[in-house]
This record gives structure tokens, sequence and C-alpha cells, in this order.
């Protein structure tokens, strides 16, 4: 079984490599509709709001935002156990909202598609630059000897990166926008910030951290009411004496509390049972944890699968059919072999067939426009994520792709731009893009392109893993 907070990584790294694949793909009708966000279908991919449903591209952002908000207890336990003060705690939250908002906008900004309209080889070297600054900016520097070294360093970069954004006209020819950003990372920033502080708030009493999201949810809820309200007034406060700051914090992106704050309570379930004492799995428990493994992988493929296709009263029928199964084969295994993952599985069940009974709300589940359904349901496939990998570590072939995978999820940032950043750039430099381009003929070349692009950017994130090269926000 995987030790602690390994499938953590294996789920953080799937969770990475899946988004860099779900962007490197071929667009256009060369692949068919459940290989891209289900709301922008091909071939146009033109956003249609009222589609209902899910596809594998739906789970990737949900996926992380649950694994940061897992990583939480486990990064701050340092903090606990040194008694930091609430005001330690305050800056180290804000601070890692700044970092990865500065993250956001410079390296949305540096792509060679954002320097120009018709990148030339100046830009693509540019963006190579960037990559290098950002390595100096998000670099955890653990050798006491260089401390002042990359310290130096890390001042250097920030400040050349910030007159480059000063400097540059940009696509628009407008210069440097605080409204040209990457969203995803602001979304993160915000939960980096907002789930640090609450988990803070509450360590001693998950409860009360469960309890924050119906208030959150009734702060929505009276939003869209037509009479006025200080709730509505607190969802659109967006602005202190004019000054617009939405780019960067808005209530609505609230929202993905509901999977950030699921995210922590598995995070303290890791905490709990970190030093439980393993004795040795027989062959029996381990067939048996095997077959649960592929059960929990099953329920998360045919979630998605029959969402996707409406076969609403199907999946209810399934899913309970496989949670059954799950629980009938956890009970009959040694307590302290499955005491953990006992406790992801309660979670886990609550959550998914709560976010089924909310599925038929707002339309049908989906990505965007966000629901309630969405948040539930795959926050409780994430919980089902981490019993699969725990599991899957039990066989040889399992054992090495969750290896594959830690190595990913351990430096996602490095993942999350080396394809933009640093990938692209050489490929276009090289001539090697045009070869990329050719593939978008049929779906098996379409995927395959996606498959090599994300494969390349693993190994630039594996190479830097395995030289201890972290970055950190």
């Amino acid at each position: 079984m995987l030790q602690r907070n390994q499938s953590l990584d294996a789920l953080r790294g799937f969770a990475i490599l899946t988004m860099v694949l779900s962007g490197s793909i071929a667009f256009g009708d060369v692949l068919p509709a459940w290989m891209y966000h289900a709301q922008v279908p091909p071939p146009a991919h033109v956003f249609v709001p009222t589609l209902a449903g899910i596809t594998w591209v739906d789970l990737v952002f949900p996926f992380f935002l649950f694994a940061m908000g897992a990583a939480i207890p486990l990064a701050m336990q340092k903090n606990v156990k040194e008694n930091a003060g609430f005001g330690q705690i305050l800056f180290i939250a804000f601070r890692r909202f700044f970092m990865l908002a500065f993250f956001a906008l410079f390296t949305h900004h540096l792509m060679p598609w954002a320097l120009a309209k018709e990148p030339t080889t100046k830009h693509y070297l540019l963006s190579i630059v960037s990559f290098v600054l950002v390595f100096f900016q998000l670099y955890d520097n653990k050798n006491e000897k260089y401390k002042r070294l990359f310290l130096v360093l890390k001042f250097i970069s920030f400040a050349v990166a910030i007159i480059l954004l000063a400097i540059f006209p940009f696509k628009s020819g407008d210069g440097f926008s605080f409204n040209n950003s990457d969203i995803i990372i602001i979304v993160l920033a915000n939960m980096a910030l907002f789930g640090t502080i609450i988990w803070w708030l509450t360590k001693n009493n998950p409860s009360l951290r469960i309890g924050i999201l119906p208030f959150v949810m009734a702060i929505f809820l009276a939003a869209k009411e037509p009479t006025e309200g200080w709730a509505k007034l607190l969802y659109n406060f967006n602005n202190i004496a004019g000054y617009k700051f939405d780019w960067l914090y808005q209530f609505y992106f609230l929202k993905y509390l509901f999977i950030v704050i699921s995210g922590t309570i598995a995070g303290e379930y890791f905490l709990k049972f970190a030093k439980t004492e393993i004795k040795t799995v027989t062959e029996k428990e381990n067939r048996r944890m095997k077959l649960i493994a592929l059960l929990a992988f099953t329920l998360v493929l045919s979630n998605t699968v029959l969402l996707f296709g409406r076969y609403l009263f199907l999946n209810l029928f399934l899913t309970t059919a496989i949670l059954f199964s799950i629980y009938f084969l956890m009970k009959r295994m040694i307590k302290e072999h499955n005491e953990l993952l006992f406790h992801f599985f309660n979670a886990g069940a609550y959550l998914l067939l709560l976010g089924l009974c909310f599925e038929a709300y707002e339309g049908g589940i989906k990505k965007d426009h966000s629901t309630y359904s969405y948040y539930f349901v795959t926050s409780g496939l994430a919980f089902f994520m981490l019993i699969g990998f725990n599991g899957f570590a039990l066989s040889k072939i399992g054992s090495s792709i969750n290896n594959f995978l830690c190595l990913n999820g351990r430096n996602p940032l490095v993942a999350y731009v080396a394809g933009n950043l640093l990938l692209q750039p050489i490929l276009q430099l090289s001539g090697v893009y045009l070869f990329f381009d050719s593939m978008n003929v049929n779906p098996f070349l379409g995927f395959l392109k996606g498959v090599l692009f994300t494969g390349i950017v693993s190994v630039i994130t594996i190479w830097f893993t395995k030289r201890g090269w972290f970055w950190k926000s």
C-alpha cells in the first residue's frame, strides 16, 4: 500500500498530465466530443452553456483543486507543531496568493502567442528566457551554503520579469494588462489563500469547516435573486475607491471551496493514519485490495461516461452497486489495512451520492457554469481515485505507473508551464512543430499528438524532480 501521501502525489500527477494532454490534442472535428470539455464540443468548440454532462477533461481541474486542499494540512503541520500564530499563517497564505498571482500574470503574458500575433524567433527565445526566470522565482533551494545566492537570483528574476512586463506592447499593442492572466492559476491562488485560512481557523473542528459551505451556497443563491441585499453586495464586491480588482479576486471563485475543503478532510485523514503500523499483507488481502482499486477506478469511469451520455438512472444504479461491492470487500479486510481507505470510502460515497441527487438542479451537471452537482460528484470521485491509487500500487505495473505519476505530481508548476514556455518554442525554433501540426488528420494521430507532447513535458518535469529542482509558490 502507498505510504501516507504518495497516492496524493499520484492524483496530482494524474491531474497535471491530463491537463497538459487535454490542451495538446488535436482540435476541430478530428476527435469525438468526449475528448473535450462537455460544454465546448467540436468542431467549432464554441461554449454551449445548456449542454449537461462531464468528460474526463472536466475532471482534471477539480482533481487538482482537491489535491491542493489535501496538501494544506500536510504542508502546515510544521507550523502547527511550532505553535505558529495566526499572523504568521496569514503571511504564508498571502505570500503564496501573490506569488501565484504574479505567476499567472507573467507566464500568460510571456507565451509566444501572447507576445505577438505571429511569433518570430525573438519571441520564442523570450519565452524560453521567461521559463528560466520563473525557475529562479520559484526554485526551492534547500542548500544553506547557497541561500544568499539564490535569494539574490530570485530578486533579480522578479526585477527582470517586471521590466519585461512593463516594456513590451504584447499582441494587443496596449502593453501589460491585469486582465490578461491565467484564470486557472488565479483561481488556485484564491483557493490557496482562503483554503489555508479556513483550515487553520477550523483545524480542531472539521465540522465547523464543513459548516462554512452552506453559508457560501446561501450567498450564491441570494445573489441570483432580483432583490437587493447585503449578500448580493458581498457577492459583487470587486473594487475599492474605484479601483477594480476582479482580475485577482471574485466571490465567484469561492465556489471551488466545495472541492478544496473536501480535500482538506482527505489531508487530515492522511495525517491521522500516517503512523499506523501495517503488518505484512497477505496475498488474499492483496487480491482484495486490487479488486477494490479496480472497482474504484470503474466508478470514476462509469460516472464520467454515463453522465456525459445522460444515462442518469443507469448511472445511479451502477454507482450504488459498485459502492456496495467496495463496502462489502472493505468490511472483510483487516481493520488496520483499510482504516484510512474506509474513511476515504465513507467521504467519497457521501459526496458522490449527494452530487447525483443534485444532478437535475441547474440544468444538469456542468463544469461551466459549474453546478453544485459538479462540486460534489468530482470531490467524491477524487476520494475514490485515492483509493484506486493505493490498490494500484500493489501490482508491479501499477506501482511503476504510480511512481511515474508521483514524480510529476511533486513538481506540478514545472509541468504546467514547461509546454508553453519551453517545449513549444523549442519545437517551433527547430521546425519539429510542423510534424505535430501534420498529425491533425484523424482521431488516432490527433490523440497521439497530445500523448507525445505530454510525454515530453513529463520527461522535463521528472528530470527537474529527480535533481531536486522543486518549484514552490
